[in-house]
């Protein structure tokens, strides 16, 4: 290996050319993961005083095994041997793991305790200022919640896993997190917050679990974050009456998805208001797409359902596109949400397209975790006690590094536009990361963006 610093002085062009970006001092990787450490350093050790390897070592390399995308933990246990350098620089990890010994001190770490690094990041996007370009209707940030599947198997589980029985007889054993990010209806970026693990008590339907988790992830949030003004987004399965109660009394605002069949008897009172005149119906054409206008109807204060007719009144809001084509009109893209939020003509776009930004926990979120390098769904390991948990909160930590950066950083969007992808940049990050005695992320980023011919290494361009 040689080292990449000494390699920078040696070819000073290339240095100075490093130098045209400038990395912001609180919004980059390298200071994030020093925050991250601090934080991780104050985790109680459960383990004896003269245990050989620092917990707060063991919760790091779990994080850098996400950072990394790291496929397995084995991938992740190679590099003890072969690029241990590279830790002890970029992450800050002086005595690196085996995979069985991680397992083992990770699985007796209880997850609450890993929530500090998730507040530390968040005021540092409040410090540089970050967050007001998330926020819409009146300075409110928009967060999604829900629910997706993390583990599934016939053959391995855990007692505290979810079970059900498939019709062929076998038991199937799967984990579900409930998760919630920042998102914002003209930004791909999403900020991921601490997310929270559905487990076998929650409940015994779907439903009741994903409740009970969603319940406990508010609680968490409001406690942490009690004063900031935020609006709930989420799918149909929230638009109920228990839910609504419970984000009005965590002073949370609400745009819920609510569709037809679960929602009968208020579709059929705005029908009849829309009958006698009480309804407002909108035609607005699409700023950005000439054959589109979007449609809307929407009524202030009717009664979710039959039962809280008296007691819980919300704002309905109907939208719908109208494509034209040749003359002929189509209708896409047909969606309807419950608020609190008064709905006036002046609004009614922007609560249309906070509301479709919902998805954005699907796409950005999920999707991204699933598919783009990070392996959620990939088991790394359930233990016995709150393995999977901790494996699931040092990925979401990892996850929201790389959110901030790609928001923040220009350093990183610089390397990541040299690349036709995000798999990409993780791939070469791992490759620089194994070439060289990288001293920071940021070294690793600079040659990623300005890549230069190194003479003994045939794997740089």
């Amino acid at each position: 290996m040689s080292t990449l610093k000494n390699f920078v002085h040696r070819n000073r062009k290339a240095a100075q050319t490093l130098d045209k970006i400038k990395m912001r001092s609180h919004l980059n990787a390298d200071a994030l993961f020093a925050l991250i450490r601090e934080d991780l350093q104050r985790v109680p050790d459960h383990r004896a005083a003269n245990a050989s390897i620092p917990l707060d070592d063991a919760l790091m390399s779990g994080f850098a095994m996400f950072s990394l995308k790291d496929p397995s933990l084995l991938a992740f246990d190679e590099r003890r041997f072969e690029q241990p350098e590279s830790l002890h620089g970029v992450f800050g990890v002086r005595v690196i793991p085996s995979d069985t010994q991680m397992r083992a001190i990770l699985d007796e770490i209880i997850p609450t305790l890993l929530r500090k690094p998730f507040r530390t990041i968040f005021h540092q996007l409040q410090r540089g200022k970050a967050l007001p370009k998330m926020t819409c209707l009146g300075g409110h940030l928009l967060m999604a919640i829900d629910g997706t599947g993390i583990h599934s198997s016939e053959n391995i589980g855990a007692d505290y896993c979810l079970t059900k029985e498939r019709r062929n007889g076998a038991i199937e054993y799967h984990l579900q997190m409930v998760a919630g990010a920042f998102v914002s209806p003209g930004c791909k970026a999403v900020f991921p917050l601490c997310p929270e693990l559905i487990r076998r008590q929650d409940g015994s339907t779907k439903n009741d679990c994903e409740r009970n988790a969603v319940r406990r992830f508010i609680d968490d949030f409001r406690r942490e974050h009690p004063h900031l003004k935020v609006i709930v987004t989420e799918d149909g399965l929230s638009s109920n009456a228990p839910h609504i109660k419970d984000l009005m009394a965590h002073d949370l605002r609400y745009i819920l998805s609510a569709k037809p069949g679960d929602h009968t008897y208020m579709f059929s009172q705005v029908d009849a208001a829309a009958e006698r005149g009480e309804v407002t119906e909108l035609m607005l054409p699409d700023s950005s797409k000439a054959n589109t206008t979007h449609c809307f109807r929407f009524i202030n204060s009717v009664p979710l359902n039959k039962a809280s007719e008296g007691e819980l009144q919300v704002n309905f809001l109907e939208h719908w596109e109208v494509e034209t084509k040749g003359g002929v009109m189509m209708v896409r893209n047909r969606f309807s949400w419950v608020t609190d939020l008064e709905i006036t003509p002046d609004n009614v776009m922007e609560i249309m397209r906070c509301g479709r930004a919902r998805w954005r926990i699907e796409n950005e979120t999920f999707n991204t975790l699933k598919n783009q390098g990070y392996n959620l769904g990939h088991n790394y390991g359930l233990g016995k006690k709150h393995l999977s948990a901790v494996f699931m909160h040092l990925m979401l930590l990892a996850f929201l590094v790389d959110q901030v950066q790609q928001f923040c950083c220009p350093l990183f969007q610089a390397a990541k536009a040299k690349l036709s992808s995000n798999r990409a940049l993780w791939e070469r990050m791992r490759n620089y990361f194994h070439t060289f005695t990288a001293p920071s992320m940021e070294t690793i980023l600079r040659m990623i963006a300005y890549g230069f011919e190194h003479p003994h290494c045939p794997t740089f361009d």
